[in-house]
């Protein structure tokens, strides 16, 4: 008997989380200089968030701090 090991998510859960993605959320690409993603992944750590959540939660914060909205 050989293992073949794990083949990834199949064609339904692609096709699921694509619809999702479609639907759900937007994409903002933020360009920061050499160096300066390992630090904010490292704070972001740091305060038990992904790189994602910690960025929301950053503009979110200045947004609400400056009364901005």
């Amino acid at each position: 008997m050989s293992y073949t090991g794990y083949k990834g998510s199949s064609d339904a859960q692609r096709r699921a989380t694509m619809k999702y993605q479609t639907e759900k959320v937007e994409t903002i690409a933020v360009r920061v200089p050499k160096g300066r993603k390992d630090y904010y992944k490292t704070v972001a750590d740091a305060a038990g968030m992904s790189l994602n959540q910690f960025a929301i939660a950053s503009m979110d914060e200045k947004i609400s701090r400056d009364k901005l909205r």
